[in-house]
């Protein structure tokens, strides 16, 4: 329950889960000036897109032919600063608790880190919940994880030159390798010194065209393949020098190496989200699809982590969504105002609250 502290933080809206919806959810709350404060388990902002394809191409933003997953999130940063949404990044929202009926009626949001709040709207955009990096099942591996031993590439810079042992098989694990691979004359400055990719069959999840372009290399002798698992670790002066990997006939060889990536997945989790009373349907939440609200009244669910009929996991269905949702939730956070349909081509007063000039046509 809340304290009585005046530190409770009054606003609009909180959102839970700063990735590309819960960024464009700002957006369509701030045209209808609504307050908002975006809660994010990540240290940043950008969801998925930063945690695991930073510098992967998209190509099904509408009249964007191709952005990288940074570049959409810092361009998603930059179309909502006029609205002066307020941050909380490391926290986890662990409480969501409603509070009266009707127009009083306030949602008690707390997160991990004590932070209180009280909203009249929530939206849910956590995506597929708090997620983390399925790890390497090796004794002792835990020693070199962000040392040696990596689930996502921050940094390619920091791979140049060196012995890698890439894992997996799904996209992220041949798309790295691939890229780690690629020879100077394609101009790639993040070329390894040699990558081994260690896979548990061989057969892949990954795009049949990057699959035909690793088997290339490996026939040129430009990369290896091995299939394998590891169960064993190679160490010498408090460094990582090899991992142990027992192949399908049973044999366990020694792999030398300087720095493992390891590309297993998510293990998503709704967490916390799962205890809020929300109906829910094999782990996500159920909602309408006039306002995306949830069987609770004046909590939303935006993107992946919703389930209607129909329901598709693109960026920009749960763009769409956030539109309606706004929507939806403005009776609650102004209940005696009328709420217009306006459009930002034309506007004087959403040029206003964007901060821009209003054209003037002839």
């Amino acid at each position: 329950m809340p304290n009585s502290s005046p530190s409770i933080i009054e606003t609009d809206a909180v959102i839970v889960g700063a990735g590309p919806v819960g960024l464009f959810q700002v957006f369509e709350l701030g045209l209808l000036e609504i307050k908002a404060h975006i809660i994010d388990s990540l240290a940043y902002p950008g969801g998925q897109c930063i945690e695991l394809y930073p510098d992967k191409p998209i190509y099904d933003i509408p009249a964007v032919p191709m952005c990288t997953g940074k570049e959409l999130t810092d361009n998603l940063l930059k179309q909502i600063e006029p609205f002066g949404a307020t941050f909380h990044l490391g926290e986890e929202v662990t409480t969501v608790q409603k509070q009266g009926e009707g127009p009083d009626a306030r949602f008690f949001v707390e997160t991990s880190k004590g932070t209180q709040l009280l909203a009249k709207a929530v939206f849910i955009a956590g995506g597929v919940g708090s997620f983390q990096a399925r790890t390497l099942k090796v004794d002792g591996i835990e020693a070199y994880e962000g040392e040696q031993v990596h689930y996502r590439v921050k940094d390619p810079s920091r791979f140049a030159g060196k012995n890698l042992i890439v894992m997996g098989g799904g996209d992220s694990a041949l798309d790295w390798a691939l890229n780690f691979c690629a020879g100077n004359a394609d101009g790639n400055p993040h070329k390894a010194e040699s990558v081994i990719l260690v896979h548990r069959r061989d057969g892949f999840r990954a795009a049949p065209a990057s699959v035909a372009k690793m088997r290339e290399l490996c026939d040129a002798m430009e990369m290896q393949f091995i299939v394998g698992q590891a169960t064993g670790l190679e160490e010498s002066g408090g460094r990582l020098t090899g991992l142990k990997i027992t192949g399908s006939d049973g044999i366990t060889r020694i792999v030398p190496c300087d720095e493992v990536l390891a590309f297993f997945g998510l293990s998503p989790k709704l967490g916390p989200i799962a205890e809020w009373g929300l109906a829910l349907e094999r782990k996500q939440i159920v909602v309408d699809t006039e306002k995306f609200e949830t069987s609770v009244p004046g909590i939303f669910a935006v993107g992946d982590v919703n389930t209607y009929p129909g329901k598709k996991k693109l960026i920009l269905s749960g763009f769409h969504e956030c539109a309606l949702a706004a929507f939806g939730a403005a009776p609650y956070v102004f209940p005696e105002k009328r709420i217009l349909l306006q459009y930002t081509t034309t506007s004087p007063k959403l040029h206003k609250v964007l901060g821009v000039e209003s054209p003037v046509f002839d």
